[in-house]
């Protein structure tokens, strides 16, 4: 059918239909659709730096991109559920979407912990690439169902300094009897390793350390450590970050949200999520250089390596560790084992 253009509509006596039919034939559908709100509970403290900030992006982006038929309204840390239960609070119906990270869940979901870190495991760019490509995302699905949770990963702060101490850590010695913040396997193995070991929202660990009740904590990198004030209280910083080599954030949708979107919008949420992913690693990184940098500038406590004595008694506790949770769980054994089939592969590329 040969092209009109402009010229031949009006040589040949032709009406040019202008704005009023175009605006009439998109306002029919836009109006019929139905406008959703959704509620986002998250872990963090509002727009905390890194995950804070990361997870009110994800729902900007969605509300933006959605042009407000999907308006997501994010609900920090405390607001409407605490920053460990909302999981359940998706799962539950209280909200229809939260940002978290997967390590959270060790004790309702120990296999877990392979979508957000894996002690001595793969980093961001591989663990990304064991979900889109690896077979992860489908174990993921499943692993979540009881819950009628979707999950995405959806930010990733990158990889972790190994924690932040009161008092120096020269030896594996050291580090037995002490009070410490840990979270998800790398807190396990702290405590094995002969730490007593607690998990505390990020929020709450400056006073913590401040007062005592505790003499060391992990979180992520120097950014968002040191935008919390960790450096501060406890001066002797130590990498590398066993516990969290990967940083990788969740976002959870119910199953019944999820599935009432039209294909655009699920389209267009799970954009956003990936979206998310690059943008919060790329800042994670940005950042964490910067706050070295000003760190070093400002006469701080360089960053120490952790003893090799605790690395390896760590690693070592870490394999058990892992063995033990998969023991007698057919969907774990399944995703240790693709998890552990993808690593080794990515050692040949990434390392």
């Amino acid at each position: 059918m040969p092209i009109l253009r402009r010229r031949q509509f009006l040589s040949a006596g032709l009406a040019v239909p202008v704005a009023a039919p175009l605006s009439a034939a998109l306002a029919a559908p836009a109006l019929a659709r139905q406008r959703q709100v959704w509620t986002l509970v998250t872990s963090w403290a509002r727009n905390q730096p890194g995950p804070g900030t990361s997870a009110q992006r994800l729902a900007d982006r969605i509300t933006q991109g959605s042009n407000g038929l999907l308006t997501v309204e994010l609900s920090a840390a405390g607001e409407l559920v605490a920053a460990f239960d909302v999981l359940t609070a998706v799962a539950s119906g209280t909200a229809q979407m939260a940002h978290s990270a997967a390590l959270f869940w060790t004790d309702s979901l120990p296999a877990a912990y392979h979508f957000s870190a894996v002690p001595f495991g793969m980093g961001p760019r591989a663990s990304q690439a064991w979900l889109a490509h690896g077979g992860g995302q489908t174990l993921w699905d499943q692993l979540y169902a009881d819950f009628a949770i979707k999950p995405f990963l959806a930010g990733n702060s990158g990889p972790t300094l190994a924690g932040w101490f009161r008092r120096p850590i020269q030896s594996l010695a050291d580090l037995r009897g002490r009070r410490l913040r840990a979270v998800g396997l790398g807190g396990e193995i702290y405590h094995r390793l002969g730490a007593s070991t607690l998990a505390l929202p990020p929020a709450d660990l400056f006073q913590a350390l401040d007062s005592g009740a505790i003499d060391g904590a992990e979180f992520l990198g120097p950014f968002s450590d040191r935008a919390l004030g960790l450096d501060q209280v406890a001066p002797y910083g130590y990498r590398p970050g066993f516990n969290k080599p990967n940083g990788g954030a969740e976002a959870l949708i119910a199953q019944s949200a999820w599935q009432a979107l039209p294909p655009d919008l699920q389209s267009l949420v799970q954009s956003a999520c990936e979206a998310e992913s690059l943008a919060g690693l790329a800042e994670a990184d940005a950042l964490n250089a910067a706050a070295l940098q000003a760190m070093q500038a400002e006469g701080a406590r360089p960053l120490a390596p952790l003893p090799e004595d605790l690395i390896t008694a760590a690693r070592q506790s870490a394999q058990e560790l892992r063995a033990e949770l998969a023991a007698g769980d057919a969907l774990h054994e399944r995703i240790r084992a693709s998890y552990d089939r993808f690593a080794e592969r990515m050692t040949g590329w990434i390392g």
